[in-house]
């Protein structure tokens, strides 16, 4: 049994290097006929996965999480970013290895992947059969299908603070035609120059919210009460759960890397980076304005125009539009199934075959422009499910048995050598997940969606845009 498994290991071993190695030849040939282009056109290597992880998490949630302390308070708000983002960096961890399982056991079938994308909900057909693979298709494309239009509510509600002549509904109006230029990047492959300069553009809006919420200090007779009321704290916890679920893409960007197998920590990696982003960058600011922003939920409402808040705005901007097609880039890669265009090697033609995603997610973005509340309400239906109880649950059904347990592709790590304690940790997970994400958080989610829509109503011309200076003297 014993050298069954080690030829075993050995034969995927060498599928694997052989594979990696026709990457490689492929980006050299790239590199002698087009240095500049594939430089920054053709990323596949262990920094370009960090920078598309570090990147893809924290985009516009990094102005929400302010309003996401105000109602959990400061002490719960830097407590729950560690929790979840360790919880999501384990989760993103079990999906690495089952992608590693599944095309380990693919390539012992001699499949070929060129040309293909593997996603996620065919990882779980894979592995599990074709009720997971439908359960992880619709809960996946459900979740991305928000997170892009997230995206665009964000892009509509930070140009407003730059040109505030057109009402947020117009700006998502034009920011939709915008971020439909995505059809035209081909593949996860094609995001390196744009991982790398969305990372920079974060780092440097999240460091311009914290000192210039501590040059603007304390507005006056500040108070910090949060958590004030059960609803605003488990609203507040699930856009947390949000922030750190960023990692439906995972198999995604797995596949565009010329070794997957090296893919285990860097989810983490990229976490333990983003720490130094959100948590300094939401403590300051709910330090300077504290319970203003329970009525202010994206952060830059609340600071003063400046050149610098306007670069930020900008460069905000330009970074919601990378993370709308990092968001994206799954959905097409469905539809292109769906429609039987995905091996076409016409960039073009593909493009034109992906418009029709578009089309759903700049109507959505128009019904429900409620930035902040709708970050919680999909934290906890839908990225509760897609990345932290269906990866961990799937875990643990693909290796129920000793036979499973022996011969899996991937080792134990090292930091936990036991299957009985795996188990007892992604069991915690579910729970954890089900009853305060899924449960108390959606309870407290939609009540507070509920209460945006009563009081703004559908299609919102200009969500919590401050009155006109005639009807404020009035």
């Amino acid at each position: 049994m014993i050298s069954e498994k080690q030829a075993d290991e050995e034969m995927v071993s060498s599928l694997n290097e052989s594979e990696s190695q026709e990457k490689e030849e492929q980006i050299k040939q790239d590199d002698s006929k087009f240095g500049l282009k594939s430089l920054l056109w053709h990323g596949g290597s262990v920094y370009d996965a960090w920078f598309s992880c570090a990147s893809n998490q924290v985009a516009q949630v990094l102005l929400t999480l302010p309003y996401s302390f105000s109602q959990l308070g400061m002490l719960s708000g830097i407590i729950l970013q560690i929790f979840y983002g360790i919880m999501g960096s384990w989760t993103a961890y079990l999906i690495s290895v089952l992608y590693v399982e599944y095309r380990s056991r693919k390539e012992k079938e001699n499949v070929s992947f060129k040309n293909h994308v593997i996603q996620w909900f065919e990882v779980l057909d894979g592995l599990l059969g074709p009720y997971w693979k439908a359960v992880g298709l619709a809960f996946n494309c459900t979740f991305l299908l928000f997170g892009s239009v997230i995206q665009l509510i964000a892009c509509a509600s930070n140009i407003y603070y730059i040109n505030d002549n057109l009402d947020k509904r117009t700006w998502t109006y034009i920011f939709g035609a915008c971020c439909a230029t995505t059809v035209f990047i081909p593949s996860f492959h094609n995001y390196r120059l744009w991982s790398f300069l969305g990372l920079g553009m974060t780092t440097y809006t999240a460091w311009y919210l914290t000192i210039a919420a501590f040059v603007h200090g304390q507005v006056d007779g500040v108070t910090h009460s949060g958590p004030s009321t059960l609803v605003l704290y488990f609203t507040g916890a699930t856009n947390i759960l949000y922030t750190f679920g960023g990692h439906a893409v995972t198999v995604e960007i797995m596949h565009a890397m010329w070794k997957p197998q090296k893919f285990k920590s860097i989810y983490l990696l990229a976490t333990l980076y983003v720490f130094t982003l959100t948590i300094p960058s939401a403590a300051a600011v709910y330090w300077a304005f504290g319970d203003q922003l329970l009525t202010h939920s994206n952060a830059f409402s609340l600071l003063p125009r400046s050149r610098w808040r306007d670069v930020a705005v900008i460069l905000m901007l330009i970074h919601q539009f990378i993370t709308f097609g990092f968001a994206c880039t799954p959905l097409y890669f469905v539809w292109e199934k769906v429609v039987g265009m995905h091996d076409t090697k016409s960039i073009c033609l593909r493009a034109l075959a992906r418009l029709p995603v578009v089309i759903p997610i700049w109507f959505l973005a128009i019904i429900f422009p409620f930035f902040g509340p709708i970050n919680s309400a999909v934290g906890a239906l839908l990225v509760s499910f897609t990345v932290y109880i269906i990866p961990a649950l799937a875990h643990m059904l693909t290796y129920r048995s000793a036979s499973a347990r022996q011969n899996s592709a991937e080792k134990l790590p090292f930091f936990l050598p036991s299957w009985t304690a795996m188990y007892v940790v992604n069991t915690f997970i579910l729970v954890w997940v089900l009853v305060v994400g899924f449960g108390l958080g959606g309870w407290a989610s939609m009540t507070n969606f509920i209460k945006q829509v009563d009081t703004f109503g559908l299609f919102a011309k200009c969500y919590q845009c401050p009155p006109p200076a005639s009807a404020t003297a009035h």
